[in-house]
C-alpha cells in the first residue's frame, strides 16, 4: 500500500510564496538588528540536556524534545531496572537513553555560547540569532511545535539603555512591517515583591506561573490556581488588588510603591519590589526621552513564565489582529553563572516570526512584489534563438537581475502561462527577426508595453525593468 505523505502535527512546509514572505520578515528584522550594532551567530539545533534542563521551569522542561542517543539506544537497557509496582520511571529511563535535546529557545544556548567563547568575544556582547526552535506543545492557531525565533541580546551590561534599545528595535521593526503594536512592560523584581508583601516569599515561582495564565484563564481561575499552590485567602486578596490596579504607568507605579513600602494589608515592606519599581520608572523615563513611537505601557500582570528572568520583562501584541504575543523577552542576571561565568547580566527580546507572518497575512500587509523572485523570462523560440539569448541572460544576472530561460521550445501560450503562474512581470520573445537586427525584445506584462534593445544594451533593458545599474 502506498503511504500517504504527511508531516508531524505542529510543523509546516513552506512553498516559494511563503518563503518569499518569511524572508521579507527575516530581512526586515535583520536590517534593524544590524542598524543597532548587533552581530549574527548560530548555535546547533541540538544541545546537551544538561544545558537545557532546569532553565525553563518544570512546565518548560516537560516541553523539551529529547533526542535518542542512537537508533538502537534501547539495546543495552534493562527495562526491569526502570519498572516497579507503580509503573515505569519514565524520567530515569529518559535520562538513560537521551543525552541531548532540541533547543527550546535561543537564549539558553546563547548563554552557553557566551561562556564557552568568552575569550573570543568583546563585552558588552551584542548578538542576534535567527533559527528554529522546538517545543512539545499542543498545536493550535498561532502555536507550533517547530517555529523560528529572531533573538537579539546584549550581555555584559546592567544599564537600562539596553532595555530602551530593545524597545526602540521593536518600534522600528513593526513600523517597517506596518503592524500597530503595544509593548507591555513589567519587572520580575516587582513580581518578587508580590510574593513578599502577601507573606509568601517562597512562592514567587508559583505566583508567577499562575499570573502568566491570566489572559488565557481569567482572574478567577488564576486565584483558584494560587490557592491550589498553597496561598492563603489573604495573600490571594493582595494579589487581586495588585492585578486590579489601573491608570497611567506613573499612577500604577505610585500605587505599587505605596503597597511595596508597607501599605498592603500585610504591612510588609519589599525592598526588592521597590527596586523593581525604580527600574520601571527609569526605563519609562528613557523611553519618553527617546521618543519611541509605538504604545508602551506597564502591565503588572505580565509574568513571562521563564524562570531565568530577573529584571525587566517585555511582551508585544498586535493591536489589530487577534493572536498571542508576537515578541517577548527580558533581563536575566544569572543565566551565564549556571555555566561558570557569574555576575554577567544580559537582556534580550525574541521576535516570533511565525506569528508575525500570521499577522501580516491576516492584515494583508505583505508587499505585492513578493510574489515572484524572477523579473524576466526569456521565452524559448528554438535552438538558434536559445543560443542567441543565453549571453544576454547571463549579462543581466551578472548585474543582479533575476532571470529565467524557459527550458523547452514550444508553444508560446504555455510559456505565457508559466510567467503568469509565477507572477513574472517581464517576458522576452526574441525570434529570427530580432536576431537579424541584433536586437532583444522585452515586454512589460502588466502594461503591455514592449521595447527593442540592442543585444549589448544591458543597461537599457535593466532600466526598462526598473533597475538602476549605474
Amino acid at each position: 500500500m502506498i503511504q500517504k505523505p504527511s508531516i508531524p502535527k505542529g510543523t509546516r512546509d513552506f512553498g516559494p510564496q511563503e518563503m518569499a514572505e518569511r524572508n521579507y520578515i527575516f530581512d526586515t528584522i535583520r536590517s534593524v538588528f544590524r542598524a543597532f550594532g548587533y552581530s549574527q551567530i548560530e548555535t546547533p539545533a541540538m544541545e546537551n540536556l544538561s544545558t537545557l534542563l532546569g532553565k525553563y521551569g518544570d512546565e518548560g522542561d516537560k516541553l523539551l524534545f529529547r533526542v535518542l542517543n542512537s537508533g538502537d539506544c534501547f539495546s543495552k537497557v534493562r527495562l526491569g531496572d526502570f519498572c516497579s509496582d507503580e509503573g515505569v520511571d519514565s524520567q530515569a529511563l529518559s535520562r538513560e537513553v537521551c543525552e541531548k535535546g532540541l533547543r527550546y529557545d535561543l537564549t539558553v544556548p546563547f548563554a552557553r555560547f557566551v561562556v564557552q567563547h568568552r575569550n573570543d568575544i568583546t563585552f558588552p556582547f551584542k548578538r542576534f540569532q535567527i533559527q528554529p526552535v522546538w517545543r512539545a506543545d499542543r498545536p493550535q492557531k498561532g502555536r507550533y511545535r517547530e517555529f523560528c525565533q529572531c533573538d537579539v541580546d546584549v550581555i555584559g551590561s546592567r544599564s537600562q539603555v539596553n532595555e530602551l534599545e530593545l524597545v526602540q528595535i521593536v518600534d522600528r521593526v513593526f513600523s517597517l512591517l506596518g503592524i500597530d503594536v503595544v509593548v507591555k512592560v513589567n519587572n520580575r523584581k516587582v513580581l518578587t515583591g508580590f510574593a513578599q508583601i502577601c507573606g509568601f516569599p517562597d512562592k514567587v515561582v508559583d505566583i508567577t506561573v499562575a499570573i502568566d495564565k491570566l489572559d488565557k484563564i481569567g482572574l478567577e481561575n488564576v486565584e483558584a490556581e494560587m490557592r491550589d499552590r498553597g496561598l492563603s485567602e489573604e495573600a490571594v486578596a493582595v494579589i487581586r488588588q495588585i492585578l486590579s490596579l489601573s491608570g497611567t504607568t506613573a499612577e500604577k507605579i505610585s500605587a505599587m510603591r505605596a503597597m511595596m513600602g508597607g501599605g498592603s494589608a500585610s504591612g510588609i515592606v519589599s525592598e526588592t519590589g521597590l527596586k523593581g519599581l525604580d527600574e520601571l520608572e527609569e526605563l519609562f523615563g528613557l523611553i519618553e526621552a527617546a521618543g519611541v513611537g509605538c504604545s508602551v505601557e506597564t502591565d503588572l500582570s505580565l509574568a513571562r513564565g521563564l524562570n531565568y528572568y530577573t529584571g525587566a520583562i517585555f511582551e508585544v501584541k498586535a493591536k489589530d489582529f487577534q493572536i498571542g504575543s508576537i515578541c517577548g523577552g527580558g533581563r536575566y542576571d544569572n543565566l551565564t553563572g549556571i555555566f561558570g561565568l557569574p555576575d554577567t547580566s544580559g537582556v534580550g527580546i525574541s521576535f516570533g516570526a511565525d506569528r508575525i507572518h500570521d499577522v501580516l497575512k491576516g492584515l494583508d500587509k505583505f508587499p505585492g512584489d513578493l510574489r515572484s523572485s524572477t523579473t524576466l523570462l526569456f521565452a524559448n523560440m528554438g535552438a538558434q534563438e536559445l543560443k542567441y539569448i543565453l549571453p544576454v541572460a547571463a549579462a543581466l544576472r551578472n548585474i543582479g537581475i533575476p532571470v529565467e530561460v524557459f527550458p523547452d521550445a514550444g508553444k508560446l501560450k504555455k510559456q505565457f502561462e508559466y510567467a503568469d503562474r509565477k507572477c513574472i512581470p517581464f517576458i522576452s520573445i526574441t525570434g529570427g527577426d530580432e536576431m537579424a537586427e541584433g536586437k532583444v525584445n522585452v515586454k512589460d506584462l502588466s502594461s503591455g508595453e514592449q521595447r527593442l534593445f540592442s543585444r549589448e544594451d544591458i543597461a537599457g533593458m535593466a532600466g526598462f525593468m526598473g533597475f538602476d545599474c549605474r
